[in-house]
């Protein structure tokens, strides 16, 4: 996908927060593919969407856009883009709507609208179908022989020039999978309420010594976790033990590991866990960070631990 950098002229009076910004960047690949391509190619789009937003734990819904009044292309061509996008969404077993006429002049679409905390609706991801930018560029490839030339003279009867016999035309598919990556941090920020995931969050633990004694242990734990990709931050300035233990609570932290004279005898730190009224209690250190570490997986990343029974069909 490309990352670059887009700018859209919003007026001033529809820009909000990070879901409607003038500079932004969004995740759009272009897959270009055969015509009798286009249903794997959805097929394979939407399991990548259902994926990424299954694993942000979002609510979505999906809608078919159909020929507008004004479009590229012949009607027949759309026809069957269209129903081969709409045998991709039956398939999936998810509820989907229909809009009539809602489509791009150059192709149909499939949008998919998050639902963020409030539920608000947010366009984000799309997969869209493009007719227009392979006439444009001239874009040709050479097919076989005899659907080649059937596709050559399908092309030429609805207007497409400059084909020779054995070549056709190909259909460009645009996937955004995020959208507006600042769009999507926003709904991600209503989505959680600032209460991220451990394994998104940039606030993962707090490390607070119980008094100045504890400072040095305090640093190893902090440097040893640090050392293993986790976001820490150890409190090593001026206030007592319960304001550190709030400030580190209010800032959202994942984690809040109190360490003292006990601790460091037994390596181990005294886990409280965000939410929790009462403290975990005390773990091994070594312990701890082998549960962080599976913590730090995302849902859809885990691998299973044992292997499943070999059973003969």
């Amino acid at each position: 996908a490309d990352f670059g950098v887009l700018h859209r002229n919003e007026l001033s009076g529809t820009l909000s927060g990070l879901t409607r910004v003038r500079r932004f960047q969004q995740d759009d690949a272009h897959i270009f593919c055969r015509e009798d391509q286009i249903k794997s190619e959805v097929t394979a789009a939407l399991a990548f969407v259902f994926n990424i937003y299954e694993l942000f734990g979002f609510e979505f819904s999906l809608a078919l856009s159909t020929r507008p009044k004004k479009a590229l292309g012949s009607v027949e061509l759309w026809q069957r883009a269209e129903e081969q996008l709409q045998q991709a969404l039956e398939e999936t077993g998810k509820p989907w709507s229909l809009k009539k006429g809602d489509g791009a002049f150059y192709g149909p679409k499939i949008d998919i609208q998050l639902q963020d905390a409030l539920g608000r609706g947010h366009q984000c991801g799309t997969i869209q179908l493009d007719f227009q930018l392979p006439l444009r560029f001239n874009l040709r490839y050479q097919s076989e022989t005899k659907g080649g030339a059937e596709e050559a003279k399908e092309a030429e009867s609805s207007g497409e020039d400059g084909l020779p016999p054995g070549y056709a035309r190909p259909v460009i598919l645009h996937r955004a999978i995020l959208g507006s990556v600042e769009r999507m941090t926003g709904v991600l920020c209503e989505h959680f309420g600032g209460k991220w995931p451990f394994w998104l969050s940039p606030r993962q633990c707090m490390v607070v010594p119980v008094s100045e004694d504890a400072f040095e242990y305090a640093k190893y734990v902090r440097e040893t976790l640090h050392a293993r990709g986790f976001h820490v931050e150890a409190n090593l300035g001026d206030g007592t033990l319960n304001k550190k233990v709030r400030e580190a609570q209010v800032s959202q932290f994942n984690y809040i590991l109190v360490v003292g004279k006990d601790e460091e005898d037994q390596m181990a730190v005294n886990v409280r866990a965000r939410g929790q009224k009462r403290p975990i209690g005390t773990k091994g250190l070594k312990e701890f960070i082998e549960e962080l570490q599976e913590e730090n997986t995302p849902r859809a990343l885990k691998q299973a631990k044992d292997l499943e029974p070999f059973r003969r069909s």
